[in-house]
């Protein structure tokens, strides 16, 4: 039981609100006493809380035994057993000994994981183009809870939200009313007019005067459309106000936007270093969707530290990258199938992101690019986030299953990890270590031998733990 006083005074409905009490808490509950200036009753007031302190109920341990432990290397560390105490890993060892009232997990040889984290991710926006442009708020949230819940069930104890008004999402999953993974927010993607988030079609209203408000995905928090330095300010200024764990840019063209062929460049460098500023003044980063080797160069002369998508980026191009100790945020799985809804230029746009990809990470892979990351970049389709592991499967054309493995733990959340000040988690994350989250996966079979097995998780994820708490054990 914790019992303490939240040092604030609390009045009694009375006429004149003249009678003050104590405001007290216990545990959920909150309590009120009056408030009396006489020894005796500080006393006892004192007494009370000492013994509710002194009988704080431990932190809850669980005992996982005999597992394989992926490391972040090339091979599993054999038969250990990993102690996690509250939401914490406390001891990683062989033949740990439990004491009382520690729940014991039996991991019979099989691989335990730190759960997986994608990047790229858009929880808002899982249906159909038509149903995002009408439905209301309500729906877009109960449709977003599902789709919290599936990337968990795949896995995923993490994600980074790149474009939507996910804050109140992530407040119902991190205070228990929703199952889903931590999120890190980035609200809305903030666009130019003309850019990748202005979806209207060359026949629509000019924009000039609007800003955007007449497109709901505006409305919602879910885009900006921002012109001019003081316009870009305002717009990452209030997504850190909302809670923003880092914030979103375009800086080049899309294939889902309408507007934008691929080539362009958006965004002046003013405008950019606006945003940059703005977050690095409440000590975070900015991240780019940008596909075109000028973008990028823009971007990151220009204080941006992670780049999403690059699929036609130059030799030339990756190695400065490279060279600025910049993130590179790619996806494979979007670009396997033509997003429902998409027009045929549209359509045309993706097909061509996609023939970009094998440059992209053949390049990565001669050049020694590290800093890479996981992720999906799945919009519009439920189906296709159900089938989210087949990313680890697509990427095996270019990385090793070792390399592929820490892309989707360690390094994405070292990109994570970029939010400093804004960060929620604070503890690490994406590795099995002490002092870490217990983000837990156990896993039948060994994906650094064969990871196709992760694109089954209903029968291969034997175990999904998400800071402490146990959401799935088939063992």
């Amino acid at each position: 039981m914790l019992f303490y006083y939240t040092g604030k005074n609390r009045y009694m409905d009375y006429p004149n609100k003249t009678t003050k009490f104590l405001h007290l808490k216990i545990k959920d509950g909150e309590y009120m006493l009056k408030k009396w200036t006489s020894a005796v009753m500080l006393t006892a007031l004192t007494l009370l809380i000492n013994n509710a302190i002194a009988t704080e109920q431990p932190l809850h341990r669980y005992l996982i035994k005999n597992v394989n432990v992926y490391d972040g290397s090339d091979k599993l560390i054999p038969n250990q057993d990993v102690l996690i105490e509250g939401n914490l890993i406390k001891q990683i060892s062989d033949n740990i000994a439990a004491e009382n009232g520690t729940d014991i997990i039996e991991g019979g040889n099989k691989t335990l994981s730190p759960g997986f984290i994608a990047v790229h991710e858009h929880i808002i926006g899982q249906m159909s183009f038509g149903d995002i442009f009408t439905t209301d708020t309500r729906f877009a949230a109960y449709v977003a809870s599902s789709t919290v819940n599936t990337y968990l069930m795949n896995g995923y104890t993490a994600l980074r939200d790149v474009a939507g008004n996910t804050f109140s999402l992530k407040k119902a999953i991190d205070e228990g009313y929703v199952t889903g993974p931590r999120i890190y927010p980035s609200g809305p993607m903030i666009t130019q007019t003309s850019g990748h988030a202005d979806h209207r079609h060359a026949s629509d209203a000019s924009n000039v005067n609007g800003n955007g408000t007449w497109d709901p995905m505006v409305r919602n928090g879910d885009m900006v459309v921002a012109d001019g330095v003081p316009q870009v300010l305002k717009a990452a200024r209030e997504s850190l106000r909302q809670g923003a764990t880092q914030i979103k840019i375009a800086v080049g063209g899309g294939t889902g936007s309408y507007a934008d062929p691929l080539d362009v460049i958006e965004f002046t460098p003013e405008e950019i270093r606006a945003a940059v500023n703005a977050a690095s003044d409440w000590g975070t980063y900015v991240l780019a969707h940008v596909y075109n080797s000028d973008g990028i160069r823009r971007a990151v002369d220009n204080g941006v530290k992670s780049i999403e998508h690059a699929n036609l980026i130059d030799e030339e191009t990756l190695r400065y990258m490279k060279e600025k100790d910049i993130w590179l945020s790619p996806q494979v799985s979007v670009y396997t199938f033509i997003p429902k809804g998409y027009t045929e230029d549209q359509a045309k746009k993706h097909r061509a992101a996609y023939a970009g990809l094998d440059n992209l990470f053949s390049t990565a892979k001669k050049i020694g690019y590290k800093k890479i990351a996981f992720g999906s970049d799945i919009i519009t389709d439920p189906a296709a986030i159900e089938r989210i592991n087949e990313e680890f499967v697509h990427r095996t054309k270019w990385f090793s299953n070792a390399e592929i493995m820490q892309q989707a733990t360690a390094n994405s959340a070292a990109l994570l990890a970029l939010s400093g000040k804004r960060n929620p988690y604070p503890h690490p994350m994406g590795v099995i270590k002490v002092g870490a989250y217990a983000d837990l996966l156990i896993i039948d079979g060994n994906p650094l031998d064969d990871i196709s097995i992760l694109t089954k998780p209903k029968e291969n994820l034997k175990m999904i733990m998400k800071d402490g708490v146990i959401y799935k054990n088939t063992l």
